[in-house]
């Protein structure tokens, strides 16, 4: 009694300090939404780069020191997820990226949320691994989002860039949902 636990981090133990960079990538979230609602487009494009960067050291850090867990995978993968899906949604409702595309990123992540959820309940468990499709199609979807929120914070010229990196997302997008929406059918199949 008396200590206070976030995320595995009891008594100051120092194996926690990447679930921690994680819990602050998440309450990221919120601010850089709120930023871009707000239309102040270098807080934004500030949040979501220090968002991007405690992504990376996180990982680093988890891997350079041996401090990985299983907490940390499931935060990790929560925090970046729900960083994307919020930044095009609110970048769709800015005018920023088409609707659709908002939908089209919130609904890949939901069925595979939904598929896993799923075959839990028929008691078909299916292990979650990354393919390198979506390993590709996140990365895209960071550096787009990204690109955006620099354009708007910064005023550059969107004409050149804009609509092959957006159809790139998209392509990836779908490519990665039907990868795997067909592994979760073969899995449940079997």
């Amino acid at each position: 009694m008396g200590h206070i636990e976030l995320c595995g981090f009891a008594g100051g133990n120092v194996k926690n300090i990447p679930n921690l960079i994680t819990v602050t990538r998440l309450l990221l979230v919120p601010v850089a939404v709120g930023m871009i609602a707000a239309q102040a487009w270098g807080f934004a494009f500030a949040a979501f780069a220090v968002a991007g960067v405690s992504d990376g050291l996180d990982g680093y850090i988890a891997r350079r020191f041996d401090m990985r867990s299983e907490l940390g995978a499931y935060l990790d993968a929560l925090a970046d997820k729900a960083l994307l899906m919020s930044i095009f949604v609110a970048l769709a409702l800015a005018h920023v990226v088409p609707v659709w595309v908002a939908i089209l990123v919130v609904f890949r992540d939901l069925m595979i949320v939904g598929a896993v959820i799923v075959s839990w309940v028929l008691d078909k468990p299916v292990q979650i691994r990354p393919l390198w499709i979506s390993k590709l199609n996140t990365a895209a979807q960071i550096v787009f989002a990204g690109a955006a929120l620099g354009a708007m914070a910064f005023n550059f010229l969107q004409v050149a860039w804009f609509d092959p990196m957006l159809y790139t997302v998209v392509a990836l997008t779908l490519a990665s949902t039907a990868a795997y929406l067909a592994q979760w059918l073969r899995h449940m199949g079997s």
